[in-house]
């Protein structure tokens, strides 16, 4: 008989709304995918490389050459610190294998992980498969701010891990430069190292920059940062993202990351190193998606959702206590699906216990007729009781 590792663990909730959606012909707002295709040149690059004779086998583990080389590059230009492509920077299958193999890596037995709730739903059971044992922070509404306070008294002799996130799925807070350096003073005593997920670092908004750990010197040194191409140019099917660390946690990275997939398409890095250098096409990406945020907040303004902040990534969170003032966020949310045509994720299944606020998230990486669409469906909408 199988005793399962993670027993509590079903289908992510993402699929589950997902599969919701398209059973009901629901505007499937819920995933986190874009609805419009990654831009031109990219593509264009794939298609050639796909064609390139010798482009079809497998890729050096780390990642190709002239790709970390061009990861080192736009490193430098945004954050001031050029990484050896070497030694310090390793092609994975997306963030999420990287983020696993970090995991796999660092993470043994007994060892504990604090995690800042609400959190995305891979880093607990990433954990717990490890035999680490996850310390959960609460995130305060509506801002999401860290209580460093309670970090503080989260931190032991135990802790092996600190995962922070920022822009936040699911909601959109952002850390500042003081945030930084408060918690690289929490930790300047500690032996505990920093998971740093910035998959969504070029989508910050209102003027405001992105505080990379990879700027900030002394979180470096005990860091690894992970990155996603899939979420930059738009391609989250391609599933490539890439980890930046100091060559001896590179090197404990690599050491697992090799036995998890080995290496990573070799055309989709091709053309990826080939488009990298052109950072009109992510300097773009603020005002992007900042032009959604305000148009899916001005498109919801009529609905009754009372919309929380939201200073970067592609999410929205919205409480609906106004709107069904009984109902559980999941119920709400399938309702919702089901009665509406809108598909949303409750804010619940961030929470290692349910915890229910009611709230849910919105995801605005999709085209204005798609985002329109939506919103006519819910300002019609009807008071769940």
């Amino acid at each position: 008989m199988l005793t399962s590792k993670l027993p509590d663990v079903g289908t992510s909730i993402f699929s589950v709304m997902t599969q919701l959606a398209q059973e009901h012909e629901a505007i499937n707002l819920a995933q986190g995918f874009p609805d419009y295709d990654p831009p031109r040149p990219l593509l264009e690059a794939l298609a050639r490389h796909v064609l390139t004779p010798g482009h079809q086998q497998y890729a050096p583990m780390p990642g190709l050459p002239r790709l970390r080389e061009a990861i080192s590059h736009q490193t430098a230009l945004r954050y001031g610190y050029t990484p050896d492509p070497a030694t310090e920077i390793t092609v994975t299958s997306g963030a999420t294998e990287g983020l696993y193999a970090v995991m796999a890596a660092v993470v043994r037995p007994g060892d504990e992980v604090l995690l800042l709730e609400p959190a995305y739903d891979l880093y607990a059971p990433a954990v717990r498969l490890q035999g680490g044992v996850p310390v959960y922070v609460p995130l305060a509404a509506p801002n999401f701010r860290p209580d460093w306070d309670r970090v503080a008294a989260a931190l032991s002799p135990r802790t092996r891990l600190v995962l922070i996130n920022s822009p936040h799925n699911p909601t959109g807070a952002v850390l500042s430069a003081a945030d930084l350096d408060t918690l690289a003073g929490l930790l300047r005593d500690t032996d505990a190292l920093l998971l740093s997920d910035e998959v969504y670092e070029h989508m910050v908004f209102d003027g405001a920059a992105h505080n990379s750990v990879s700027a900030h010197p002394e979180l470096r040194a005990r860091a690894f940062v992970l990155s996603s191409f899939g979420k930059t140019y738009h391609a989250t099917g391609w599933k490539v993202g890439y980890c930046l660390a100091p060559p001896a946690l590179t090197a404990e990275l690599r050491r697992v990351h090799q036995f998890i997939t080995f290496s990573v398409s070799t055309p989709t890095q091709h053309a990826l190193a080939d488009v990298l250098p052109d950072a009109a096409l992510y300097e773009s990406l603020p005002a992007f998606y900042q032009q959604k945020r305000d148009l899916l907040r001005e498109l919801l303004a009529p609905t009754g959702f009372e919309l929380l902040p939201s200073g970067g990534g592609y999410f929205q969170v919205a409480s609906f206590k106004n709107l069904a003032p009984g109902l559980d966020d999941v119920t709400f949310s399938r309702r919702l699906t089901q009665e509406s045509g809108v598909a949303v994720v409750p804010l619940s299944a961030f929470y290692h216990n349910g915890h229910d606020a009611q709230l849910v998230r919105f995801c605005f990486a999709k085209t204005e007729a798609t985002l329109r669409a939506a919103a006519a469906r819910l300002v019609d909408l009807k008071v769940f009781s």
